[in-house]
């Protein structure tokens, strides 16, 4: 492992598994002299494992398998009459060798994202593109197996571990339950009139629909969320007496915002890369390179690990929310300024299910998770290197707009920031951003879509909503600062998507029978967070 740690650290890792510091390999050869080897690319996290069959020939292939349960399941290889996977949980087991059936040439070629194997146990994610035809595959996928039909969760359960699933909930404390709008307050603000938003939730306690700017109120059905609007002209005067910030033109000033706040002690939260976006090379922004590579990180592709760009089918049920997570490559590094000198220009990082797909740097905003499930938004630093045989994901997205509750120290910096802006490179532009709240030792996650705004606005909003730490997310269209919550029915079998803003369904893609929500039922492009609701 200090081994594999130093390669890590090192001037150009040059490879996606040497990024991998505590992966974990097992090797067997077959009597036709083919080996197997299998790659847990993080024991700690036990979510992704990637096989590399190479036949005597000189041919390989590679396939990349997620864990359907890692809370249950422990995979690894034997020799059950020839190489195989051994399946393990809940004190069962049995073999799998998906390549002797043809049952991984079958799934492999399949146009779906993520196809399963071995009983439900494991999903092969294969790449796709997005295509029309990966859709349309995908939604009928989606269509027998989740919405309206036996879920696939109970397929899993019901494929081989018959009590594996079973939970008892004896002798557990259970879930305080607390009156989130009191709890949240009101922001402070100088003055709150009511206001009528073009917010698509559907929202209990509204005057028909009228919400009082910078109070807090419950989505209908949707226990656990909050919904607020206000406008950073109406904040109050005392915020504005925090250095920190530049001074709020009259345009946006009076740009409504829009904000929505999760309990996280009723989620789940999870980080899915999309297919293309963020890349893995060079950001044309720095000059500061090393040479070594076609990307900061000395590669540009991750094979052999696929990205889907698509939540994985097994969260369907549980599903809360989605959000677009941050920047393109291109953008994601600087320019300008000190951060342009070195670490090669500050490249965003970000990791997922415990595997590192760029290198997180010091300096950059990350909003992260650990195993245990804390979720936290901090300035990553040297010494959080300590942090990351705990880490499950981690998104790195610029500078902090709040820090300790005040401006960041770069708010009022463009080239220091790296704020960008419009494609008429003006500051203020339409932007999407989060932030971290606790109350009365409850966390709340706040995801703020900000109609127009600078980095400074959106910091004395952030304030005035007392955030501990907030961040940027994506900027300058309603496709980049996406936002949509799912409402359940009782029996599980349709789900109605509410998008933060209309305008934002026009990014969702559309199959034969019209649209479908987006990152769910078709692979997207770009990366993104996603809520479940806690079982």
């Amino acid at each position: 492992m200090a081994d594999q740690l130093a390669q890590l650290g090192s001037n150009v890792p040059g490879s996606i598994f040497a990024m991998q510091p505590f992966r974990n390999a097992q090797s067997l050869t077959g009597a036709d002299g083919t080996s197997f080897t299998l790659t847990s690319m993080n024991p700690y996290v036990n979510s992704w494992f990637v096989l590399e069959i190479a036949q005597a020939n000189g041919r390989a292939r590679t396939v990349h398998f997620e864990n359907a349960d890692p809370d249950t399941w422990d995979i690894s290889l034997i020799d059950e009459d020839g190489p195989a996977l051994l399946i393990e949980g809940e004190g069962d087991s049995f073999a799998c060798a998906p390549w002797d059936d043809g049952e991984l040439d079958d799934v492999q070629s399949a146009s779906l994202p993520f196809a399963p194997v071995c009983d439900w146990s494991l999903f092969v994610r294969n790449p796709v593109s997005g295509n029309r035809t990966t859709r349309e595959a995908v939604a009928e996928f989606l269509r027998e197996n989740v919405v309206f039909g036996d879920s696939i969760v109970n397929l899993i359960k019901g494929a081989f571990f018959e009590d594996a699933f079973m939970v008892s909930s004896e002798g557990e404390e259970e879930l305080e339950e607390i009156d989130g709008v009191q709890l949240l307050g009101n922001a402070r603000l100088d003055r709150a009139p009511n206001m009528r938003p073009y917010m698509g939730f559907e929202l209990l306690g509204t005057d028909a629909g009228a919400m009082t700017a910078g109070a807090w109120y419950e989505v209908d059905e949707a226990p656990g969320i909050y919904a607020s609007v206000m406008q950073p002209g109406m904040i109050s005067s005392d915020v504005f007496q925090v250095p920190g910030a530049n001074r709020l033109d009259g345009v946006e000033s009076r740009a409504d915002v829009y904000l929505v706040a999760f309990d996280m002690a009723r989620f789940d939260i999870g980080y899915e890369l999309g297919t293309d976006h963020p890349a893995l090379g060079w950001s044309s922004r720095p000059s500061n390179r090393h040479g070594q590579g076609s990307g900061p990180d000395g590669f540009s592709r991750p094979d052999p690990l696929v990205r889907t760009g698509m939540l994985n089918p097994t969260f369907v049920e549980r599903l809360a929310a989605t959000f677009t997570g941050g920047f393109k490559r291109d953008h994601g590094a600087w320019r300008f300024g000190d951060y342009a000198t070195f670490n090669y220009g500050h490249h965003y990082g970000f990791m997922q299910n415990g595997t590192i797909i760029s290198r997180l740097w010091p300096n950059l905003a990350t909003l992260y998770m650990t195993h245990d499930g804390e979720v936290s938004m901090r300035t990553w630093s040297e010494e959080d290197v300590d942090l990351l045989p705990d880490l499950v994901f981690a998104r790195q997205n610029g500078v902090s707009i709040v820090e300790n509750g005040v401006p960041g120290p770069r708010v009022t910096s463009w080239g220091g920031g790296n704020w960008s802006g419009s494609a008429n490179a003006d500051l203020r532009t339409l932007r999407g951003g989060a932030c971290i709240r606790e109350v009365e030792g409850r966390q709340f996650l706040i995801y703020a879509y900000f109609s127009t705004a600078t980095p400074s606005a959106m910091a004395r909003t952030f304030q005035a909503y007392d955030c501990d730490y907030a961040m940027l997310l994506d900027m300058n269209s309603q496709e980049h600062t996406y936002m949509a919550l799912y409402v359940h029915d009782e029996d599980g079998e349709d789900m109605d998507v509410q998008h933060l803003v209309s305008g934002m369904a026009e990014a969702d893609p559309r199959g034969n029978a019209g649209p479908l929500p987006r990152f769910i039922s078709a692979p997207d492009n770009r990366d993104f967070f996603y809520l479940l609701r806690r079982q």
